[in-house]
């Protein structure tokens, strides 16, 4: 139904040191599609997050789409849940209707996957959000970043910029990120992945 919202949460940490490293490209798909939308992040009063609520891409006949709420916690990565819960019940939104951006270091660089519930794959903030959520059944857009090169540490990686050789895709990436968003909360995870999926 297209008045039943979505809590589309982008993960990250917070303040400008982190800003541009590989675990914040959930926040920065989330700042692209509040720029598309002309809407702006304001600090919410119940929750530690910043939200911008709009509507995203239009449906059959031209109407709206479906109400958004954009939300940044400004809870570091690892514990994102008690941002995500809190906002979950001040909007009265059900799991089936949150959907987590995020990084992701099993796929590559460039791609994206989606997925409707099923086990974090090791990502702390998912894991935070499935613990305060008390369910799993919610919808990741899983933002590819690649693997760490050589022996380097999982999380020393994401934590470090995307290269300059990535930067000059990372726009392209992030904008696709943002389609499948808009896609997921118009025509539905099995539409979006039939598209996404296609190209990995």
């Amino acid at each position: 139904m297209a008045d039943t919202p979505w809590l589309v949460v982008g993960l990250g940490n917070p303040g400008p040191k982190y800003a541009g490293n590989r675990h914040n490209v959930g926040q920065m798909v989330l700042d692209l599609l509040a720029e598309r939308t002309g809407s702006r992040f304001a600090k919410h009063t119940r929750a530690q997050a910043t939200v911008a609520e709009t509507r995203l891409g239009t449906l059959p006949g031209g109407a709206p789409g479906p109400r958004v709420i954009l939300a940044k916690p400004t809870t570091y990565m690892n514990t994102s849940g008690g941002p995500v819960s809190a906002l979950a019940q001040y909007y009265g939104i059900d799991a089936e209707h949150v959907l987590a951006v995020h990084d992701e270091v099993d796929i590559p660089f460039d791609a994206i996957k989606l997925k409707g519930s099923g086990g974090e794959g090791g990502h702390n903030g998912l894991r935070d959000i499935s613990k305060a959520l008390g369910t799993r059944e919610y919808t990741r857009v899983r933002v590819g970043v690649g693997r760490p090169p050589g022996r380097m540490d999982t999380a020393d990686y994401v934590l470090r910029d995307f290269s300059g050789t990535e930067r000059k895709d990372l726009p392209m990436l992030i904008g696709d990120a943002a389609d499948a968003v808009e896609m997921v909360v118009t025509e539905g995870l099995l539409a979006a992945q039939g598209k996404y999926h296609q190209r990995v």
